[in-house]
């Protein structure tokens, strides 16, 4: 039995390593953090959605084609159900005023609009967004009724990455009553304000 030649063993250590790069560049891709302003201790004045006087309201704002956001739709879907008629929902999409009526309209808002009890709109030019320090699809802000933030980031564990996590775990929590030591957690989607990046997404 002969042994592996150099020129194999050689092949086969690249392989390895063009896999083992991969695996990271994807991997840190999944948990590349995104930006997020400041979003305001109560509820900023000036705004068209009303603050619920009876239920917590949690908004979540979202770029309409950014895919890493479908796992947070999935997230706030599982959120929802298991706080079902104690909180007031809200999924604001970023739009441009330079585009048309439907270039909001993708299958993220439909996913959107079929989640029980919630509220879907366009956000012309993020100007809701930018009032709430939301700079990143997936953004999520919780208030209670008093206008009181309780918590602000993303309810996902990663970029793309649906199931549980520390996000998801608080925002369950304040809704329910309890008092978790985090109010804020990291939110992982793509740019939500950035007009340079919304071209090149609608032209794909």
């Amino acid at each position: 039995m002969t042994g592996v030649s150099p020129l194999k063993a050689s092949f086969c250590l690249l392989w390895l390593c063009a896999v083992g790069a991969g695996i990271a560049i994807v991997l840190n891709y999944q948990n590349v953090q995104g930006a997020s302003g400041a979003t305001p201790n109560r509820w900023p004045s000036g705004t068209h959605i009303a603050l619920d006087a009876s239920h917590d309201t949690l908004l979540m704002f979202a770029h309409p084609k950014c895919p890493c956001t479908r796992a947070s739709m999935e997230e706030l879907n599982r959120v929802l159900a298991r706080c079902r008629g104690q909180v007031t929902t809200h999924v604001l999409f970023f739009k441009p005023s330079q585009f048309s009526a439907d270039w909001s309209q993708t299958d993220l808002r439909s996913s959107a609009a079929a989640i029980p009890d919630v509220m879907v709109q366009d956000d012309p030019d993020g100007k809701l967004a930018e009032k709430f320090g939301a700079e990143t699809s997936g953004y999520v802000v919780l208030y209670d009724r008093q206008g009181r933030l309780l918590f602000h980031g993303g309810i996902t564990g990663g970029r793309g990455h649906a199931g549980d996590n520390g996000g998801e775990a608080t925002v369950i929590a304040l809704i329910g009553g309890e008092n978790p030591q985090k109010e804020q957690a990291p939110v992982y989607g793509c740019s939500l304000l950035n007009q340079s990046c919304s071209r090149e997404v609608a032209a794909k």
